[in-house]
C-alpha cells in the first residue's frame, strides 16, 4: 500500500501535502469523502491521524458550513413534526432568540461564551412584545430558550455535526433566579376571602357561572372548550373533553392538555345552580336573536352565542375584578386558590391532583398547592402540644 499523503505542487511552484479518508456514508448509502491539504507532510500525518482515530471513537465531525439559523430550521423541522399547534408556536418563539442573536454563526463555531451572551441579551434587552421593547425577557422565557437550543445541539450531534453540547451547562446567572423567585413569591392566589368577596359581587352578573367554573380549579381553555353536552344539569357533574385556546392568533379546539386532563367532575351544588340559571338565560337569549345566534353549544358565550377565546375570558374577568373592587390576579391565580384551599382544607392529596387534571402528584403539589395563613396556624398549634412540657407532679407533703 501506498503513501496516503500525496505531494501536490501549485502552479505558483508552492508544495502541499494532501490525502483523501472516507468519513462515513451519505443518506443516499454511498461512501463520503474528505479532502484535506496541509503545509507540510508532518501537520496532513497528525492531522489524518486524528481524524482516523475520532472516526473510530464515533466523535470525527464532518466539517460543514451550516449556519445556526440554518441548524434551526432543521430542527423545528424535527422536532415539530407530531406536535400541537401550541407547542409547535412556543418551540419557534423560543429558537427566535436563537436565530435573531446567534443565526449568522457557524454552527460548528458555536461556542459557551456566545450561548452565555444570548442568555444575557436575552435578560437585559431581548423584549420584542409584552413590555417595553429592548429590555429583558422574563428567566421562564430564557429557560425555555437554553431547552430548546439544547435540543437542537444534541440532534447535531447524533448526526455528527458538533463534537459536543456547547449550551449543556450553561445556566442562569444567580441574581436573575433570585429576583425570578421574588417575582414569583409576590404573586399569590386570593385568599378565601378574597374568593367570597369577588363571587358577593359578580352574582348577579351574566357571566357569575363562568367566573364560578374559573374558580372550581379549570383551566382557562376549558372553561372555554366547555360545551353543554359535557354538563350534566341534572346529575350535577360535567366532563373536561376539549380545550379552546389561541395559537398564532388562532383559535384552537382540541382535546383536553393531557390523558389525566380529560376527568369527569362533580359540580358543587352553588356552581350546578348558576349553571342550570346561565343555561335558561342562554335560551332566552337565542330566542331574541334568532337567526343572528351563534349556535356553537359551548357554554361561555356572549349574548348572540359568540364562543369566548381564552383572552376574551381574560378581559372579561379583569372587568370584573375592578368592578368589585378585588386584588387583581390571573385566572391561572384563581385555579391555584381553588387547589390550594382543597388541599389546606383536608381532601387527599391524589384527589386533588386528579382535580386539577394532572398526572403526576408531586407537580400538583409543588406547583399549585399554597400554604395559607390558617393552615400554618393549625401546624403551630400541633408543634405546641409537641414542645409543651408536661406539667410535674406535685409531690405530697412530709408528715408532720
Amino acid at each position: 500500500m501506498g503513501d496516503p499523503i500525496k505531494k501536490v505542487v501549485l502552479k505558483d511552484g508552492t508544495v502541499r501535502w494532501r490525502f483523501v479518508v472516507d468519513v462515513g456514508q451519505g443518506e443516499d448509502g454511498k461512501r463520503k469523502q474528505l479532502t484535506i491539504t496541509r503545509d507540510n507532510k508532518t501537520e496532513a500525518k497528525n492531522e489524518r491521524a486524528r481524524i482516523l482515530h475520532q472516526r473510530a471513537t464515533g466523535t470525527f465531525v464532518i466539517p460543514t458550513k451550516t449556519t445556526v439559523a440554518e441548524w434551526v430550521d432543521v430542527w423545528l423541522a424535527t422536532a415539530t413534526r407530531d406536535v400541537e399547534a401550541n407547542t409547535k408556536r412556543s418551540y419557534e418563539d423560543a429558537m427566535r432568540y436563537v436565530r435573531t442573536h446567534l443565526g449568522h454563526k457557524p454552527l460548528q463555531q458555536l461556542t459557551e461564551e456566545d450561548v452565555e451572551g444570548l442568555v444575557d441579551w436575552m435578560l437585559t434587552s431581548a423584549r420584542r412584545i409584552g413590555g417595553k421593547p429592548g429590555t429583558g425577557v422574563g428567566v421562564r422565557t430564557v429557560q425555555l430558550t437554553l431547552g430548546r437550543l439544547r435540543a437542537a445541539l444534541n440532534l447535531a450531534i447524533r448526526r455528527q455535526l458538533v463534537a459536543r453540547n456547547v449550551a449543556e451547562f450553561v445556566t442562569i446567572p444567580r441574581q436573575a433566579r433570585k429576583e425570578h423567585r421574588a417575582k414569583q413569591k409576590a404573586r399569590k392566589p386570593w385568599t378565601q376571602a378574597e374568593v367570597q368577596a369577588f363571587l358577593t359581587g359578580v352574582q348577579d352578573d351574566r357571566l357569575y357561572a363562568v367566573m364560578l367554573l374559573s374558580l372550581i380549579g379549570l383551566r382557562p381553555a376549558e372553561v372555554c372548550g366547555l360545551r353543554w353536552i359535557d354538563v350534566d344539569l341534572g346529575g350535577g357533574a360535567l366532563s373536561v373533553e376539549i380545550t379552546r385556546t389561541l395559537a398564532a392568533g388562532q383559535v384552537v379546539e382540541k382535546d383536553a392538555k393531557s390523558e389525566a386532563g380529560e376527568r369527569p367532575l362533580p359540580i358543587p351544588a352553588p356552581v350546578l345552580t348558576a349553571l342550570r340559571v346561565f343555561r335558561l338565560r342562554q335560551l332566552v337569549e337565542e330566542k331574541e336573536a334568532g337567526a343572528g345566534y351563534e349556535g356553537s353549544g359551548l357554554v361561555a358565550v356572549d349574548e348572540l352565542g359568540r364562543p369566548f377565546k381564552t383572552d376574551k375570558l381574560r378581559r372579561e374577568a379583569y372587568k370584573l375584578m375592578a368592578r368589585v373592587g378585588v386584588r387583581k390576579v390571573r385566572l391561572y391565580d384563581a385555579r391555584h386558590a381553588c387547589l390550594s384551599w382543597m388541599a389546606n382544607n383536608g381532601v387527599p392529596d391524589t384527589v386533588v391532583s386528579a382535580w386539577a387534571g394532572h398526572a403526576d402528584l408531586g407537580f400538583t403539589k409543588r406547583v399549585y398547592v399554597h400554604p395559607d395563613p390558617e393552615s400554618l396556624r393549625a401546624g403551630a398549634d400541633k408543634l405546641s402540644e409537641l414542645l409543651s412540657r408536661p406539667a410535674l407532679p406535685v409531690a405530697d407533703s412530709d408528715p408532720v
